[in-house]
C-alpha cells in the first residue's frame, strides 16, 4: 500500500492514474461490462478498478470542479459507505462494521482497504447522492447523511413480499442495481444491470445498463423495456429484471416541499412508512379482541399485510357441536375443501339467499346432517344478505359478524370484515353479578327470532339434547360485550318495532350516546359495494340517523357530512382480480352517475392496510375526527333503501325489503370486569373477575385508527383495523365511478376488457 497522499493533488493523481487502469483494462470488455461515464447533475464520471487476485471492485470518481475531486463508495451488498469530502483527507465508514480500517486516509488506501482483509470476494460500487457537510467542517456520522427516497421490495413470483432478501434503499440521484443486489447467481443479470433515479419531488425513472430487456408493469400495463432504453415509474410499480424472474416493487418516500432539514424530513419519512403499513403493527391484546374487529387475508399480498388478519379456519376451529352459517351466496363445493371442519360438526344449519336453482343443487351436494333454511322474503326484491356464524361448544357459543360470501374470491380476493366474541354459558349466580337486561342479547335474540329456522336438536355434552331455535341463545352470558347489533329485517315496522332495525335502531341506540366534543359536527363516511337507487331526500333522512349523539354537556353532535368511498374504474382495472372484481361492486350505470352524489364521491385508498388493489366487500359507516373514531359499524348492509329502510307514512312507519346484520362498536366503560373467555381454550375463565375502582373515575374506551399516533397499550385505547384512508380523498375530476353495465375498452391486469 502506498503512503499517505499529503496533498490533495497528490490524491487527485493518484485518482487519475487508477482512472487511466480502468480504461486500459476494460478496452477489451464486453459492453455490458464496461463502466461508461454518465453524466450526473453538474458532475462528470469516471470509472475506477481495483484488483486483488480475482477480487474486483468498481467505483466512480466524481468531478466537481476541475481541480475538486469528490470520492463516494458504496457496498451496495452490505448497505456500507465510504465518502470522501473534497479538500479532506479522510474517510468516514458510515455502516460497514467488519471492514478493518477506519478512517482511511487516501484513495488508494480506501481501495486496497476493501479489497484486502476483508471477506467480501466481490463488490459493485455504486455513486449514490449524499448531502456533504462544507470544507471547513469536519467529517462525522452526523454530518454525512444519504436522502432516502425510495426502496425495492423483493418479491416471490407470486408477488408475495420475499422475506429472505433485504430492501433495497434508494437515495436520490442515480442508483444502481445488478447482480449482488439479488441473491442469485442468474448470469443473465448484469452487474450494473439498471439505473434507478428517484427524484425528493416523488418521480422515478428507470434506465436499462444491461443486455437484457427489463418490464415494467404499471397501472395494470406490461412494458419491456431494451437495453440503454429508459421508462418512467411511479409508485407501486413491480420491475422484472429479467422477463418473469426477479420481481421488485418500487415503493416512493412521500414527497417533501422543503428539505432545509435532513433530520425533520427523516422523522417525517419514518412516521409515513409507519402509516404506510400500519397494519404490520395492528397486534391487539386478547382482552381487547372482542372489542375490535379483524380484516380477512388476502392472496397476493405479502405476509405482512395479513397480520392479525383471519381467514375461514381461524373461525371453525375446536370441537364444535352445532353451528348456524348464515350468508347469502353459499357454494358449497369451496366450503367443505376449504374448511373441512365443518364436515365434522354433528348439526349444521344453513341459512341462506340463494336462488331456487342453486338451492337445489345445494340441497342434493350438502352432508346428511346438514339442514338448508331461505327466509321468507314477504316484500319483492328483498334478499336474505345477512353474514353470521353462530357456533355452539361444550363451554359456550361463538357469536361471528362478517361481510364475506361464503365464496372463494370473498374470502381471498377482496378487502372484508370480520367481528367474533366467545361467550359462556349462563350460570346460577349470574342474577347477582349481570344486569337482568343486556342490550346484545335482546338484539340478537330478536333478529334470530324473525328467521323462523326449523328447529332441530343437538346433544351438548353434559346438558344432553337440546333444541336449538331463537330462544336457546338466552343461555349465554353477554354481559361482555361491548358492541350493539344493528340488523334489519323485511317489512312495514311502526310503533316500538319502527326503533328496532335499521337505521332507525342505529339511530336510537346513538341518541343514548355520548360523544367527545371534538365530534360535533364532524365528518361521516359511507363505504360499502352495491349501490341502490337513490334520491336526495332519503340521503337525507339516512345521514340524521347517522348525525345522531350528544356530547356531555347534552348538546347534540349535528348534522356530519358524509363522503361515499366508492371504487373508481382504474381502481377496478388495476385491482387483484381486475375487471373481473367488478363483479362483486353490482351498482348500474342509473344508481350510479345521479347528479348529485358527485360531490360525495371519495376514493378507495388503502396503503396502509395494503389493500389499494383489494376492491372493497367489506361495508362501513363511520364519524371520525382525524384518526380518532366516534363510532364505528361493521355491516352487511350496502346503501340502500332495501338494507337499511325508508320510512313512510309521514314518518310513521319503516319499509325494510331485506336481512341484514352488523355490530356497531362505540365508546363504552372500560370493564370493571373482566372476562377473557374461549370456547376452544379449556384454561380461560368463565369467571368474571371484579377489579378495584375505588376512587377512580369511570374511563371510557376512545376508538382510533391503525396509524393513530399515540399510546395503544393504554387500557382505554381500542385501535380498530379500518382499511381505508381518513380522512378519504375526494374524485379528481378524471376520476369516473365504477358501474358494472358499461363497457370498459383499456385492458386490465390480466389483458381483458369489459365486458369480456
Amino acid at each position: 500500500m502506498r503512503g499517505e497522499a499529503d496533498t490533495w493533488p497528490e490524491m487527485e493523481a493518484v485518482a487519475r492514474k487508477m482512472a487511466e487502469e480502468v480504461e486500459t483494462e476494460s478496452s477489451g470488455s464486453s459492453e455490458a461490462e464496461t463502466e461508461s461515464p454518465r453524466s450526473v447533475g453538474r458532475w462528470g464520471a469516471a470509472p475506477i478498478t481495483g484488483k486483488t487476485g480475482k477480487e474486483r471492485v468498481h467505483s466512480q470518481v466524481l468531478k466537481i470542479r476541475e481541480e475538486d475531486l469528490c470520492v463516494l463508495v458504496e457496498d451496495k451488498a452490505a448497505n456500507g459507505r465510504f465518502v470522501q469530502h473534497p479538500r479532506r483527507l479522510s474517510f468516514v465508514l458510515i455502516s460497514r462494521p467488519n471492514l478493518p480500517c477506519s478512517p482511511l486516509n487516501t484513495l488508494e488506501a480506501l481501495l486496497n482497504g476493501i479489497l484486502s482483509g476483508t471477506r467480501i470476494k466481490a463488490l459493485i460500487l455504486t455513486l449514490s447522492l449524499f448531502q456533504l457537510p462544507k470544507p471547513e467542517t469536519s467529517l462525522s456520522l452526523d454530518s454525512v447523511s444519504v436522502i432516502q427516497v425510495a426502496y425495492l421490495i423483493p418479491l416471490k413470483p407470486d408477488l408475495k413480499e420475499d422475506n429472505s432478501s433485504p430492501r433495497i434503499t434508494l437515495s436520490e440521484g442515480p442508483n444502481t442495481i445488478g447482480r449482488l443486489n439479488v441473491s442469485t447467481t442468474d448470469k443473465r443479470l448484469s452487474r450494473k444491470h439498471i439505473t434507478i433515479t428517484p427524484s425528493a419531488s416523488g418521480s422515478a425513472s428507470l434506465s436499462v445498463e444491461g443486455t437484457n430487456p427489463v418490464v415494467v408493469r404499471s397501472s395494470g400495463e406490461r412494458k419491456k423495456v431494451n437495453p440503454r432504453g429508459e421508462v418512467s415509474l411511479v409508485n407501486d410499480d413491480l420491475i422484472e429484471l429479467i422477463p418473469g424472474h426477479h420481481f421488485f416493487k418500487l415503493v416512493l418516500l412521500p414527497r417533501e416541499s422543503e428539505r432545509g432539514s435532513y433530520e425533520r424530513a427523516a422523522k417525517k419519512a419514518r412516521k409515513e412508512g409507519d402509516d404506510v403499513e400500519a397494519i404490520r403493527s395492528f397486534c391487539p391484546d386478547s382482552e381487547k379482541l372482542p372489542s375490535t374487529f379483524r380484516l380477512l387475508s388476502v392472496d397476493g399480498l405479502p405476509d405482512w399485510a395479513n397480520t392479525s388478519c383471519v381467514s375461514i379456519n381461524d373461525v371453525v376451529e375446536g370441537d364444535v357441536v352445532a353451528a348456524i352459517l348464515s350468508n347469502y351466496m353459499v357454494d358449497l363445493d369451496w366450503l367443505l375443501s376449504a374448511c373441512p371442519k365443518l364436515v365434522n360438526i354433528p348439526q349444521v344449519m344453513v341459512v341462506h339467499g340463494e336462488g331456487d336453482g342453486r338451492q337445489e343443487y345445494i340441497q342434493r351436494k350438502k352432508p346428511a346432517n346438514w339442514i338448508l333454511h331461505k327466509p321468507r322474503l314477504p316484500i319483492s326484491f328483498g334478499t336474505h344478505h345477512s353474514k353470521a356464524i353462530f357456533l355452539v361448544y361444550p363451554r359456550g357459543v361463538r357469536v361471528v359478524v362478517h361481510t364475506a360470501n361464503l365464496i372463494h374470491v370473498d374470502w381471498n380476493n377482496k378487502s372484508q370484515g370480520l367481528w367474533m366474541q366467545d361467550f359462556p354459558w349462563k350460570s346460577d349466580d349470574d342474577n347477582i353479578d349481570t344486569p337482568k337486561v343486556c342490550g346484545f342479547e335482546d338484539d340478537l335474540v330478536d333478529y334470530l327470532a324473525v328467521l323462523k329456522w326449523p328447529e332441530f336438536t343437538a346433544c351438548l355434552p353434559g346438558r344432553g339434547n337440546v333444541k336449538i331455535n331463537a330462544a336457546f341463545f338466552r343461555k349465554f352470558d353477554y354481559s361482555s360485550a361491548t358492541v350493539r347489533l344493528i340488523a334489519s329485517v323485511p317489512g312495514y315496522h311502526t310503533g316500538s318495532n319502527m326503533r328496532k332495525w335499521g337505521h332507525m335502531k342505529l339511530r336510537t341506540i346513538l341518541q343514548e350516546c355520548v360523544f367527545d366534543r371534538e365530534f360535533r359536527r364532524s365528518p361521516l363516511v359511507y363505504q360499502f359495494s352495491s349501490l341502490g337507487s337513490l334520491d336526495e331526500k332519503w340521503l337525507a333522512e339516512f345521514g340524521a340517523s347517522l348525525s345522531s349523539g350528544i356530547t356531555e354537556d347534552r348538546t347534540p353532535l349535528g348534522h356530519g357530512d358524509p363522503l361515499i368511498i366508492w371504487p373508481t374504474v382504474e381502481d377496478v382495472r388495476c385491482s387483484l382480480e381486475g375487471y373481473a372484481a367488478g363483479n362483486a361492486i353490482p351498482s348500474p350505470l342509473k344508481n350510479v352517475e345521479k347528479p348529485f352524489l358527485k360531490k360525495y364521491w371519495a376514493k378507495w385508498k388503502a396503503d396502509h392496510s395494503a389493500r389499494s388493489r383489494a376492491m372493497p366487500h367489506i361495508k362501513t359507516f363511520t364519524r371520525y375526527s382525524d384518526q380518532k373514531i366516534a363510532w364505528f359499524l361493521l355491516t352487511s348492509s350496502n346503501l340502500s333503501k332495501a338494507a337499511w329502510g325508508a320510512l313512510q307514512k309521514n314518518n310513521s312507519q319503516l319499509m325494510i325489503r331485506s336481512y341484514e346484520l352488523g355490530v356497531l362498536f362505540l365508546p363504552s366503560p372500560v370493564k370493571t370486569q373482566a372476562c377473557n373467555f374461549s370456547c376452544t381454550d379449556n384454561n380461560s375463565s368463565t369467571k368474571k373477575v371484579k377489579q378495584e375502582t375505588k376512587g377512580e373515575v369511570e374511563k371510557r374506551s376512545k376508538l382510533v385508527t391503525m396509524t393513530w399516533q399515540g399510546d395503544r397499550d393504554s387500557p382505554e385505547i381500542i385501535s380498530l383495523p379500518v382499511p381505508y384512508q381518513l380522512p378519504p380523498k375526494p374524485y379528481s375530476s378524471e376520476d369516473v365511478p365504477w358501474s358494472w353495465d358499461r363497457g370498459y375498452s383499456k385492458k386490465d391486469v390480466y389483458g381483458q376488457v369489459w365486458p369480456r
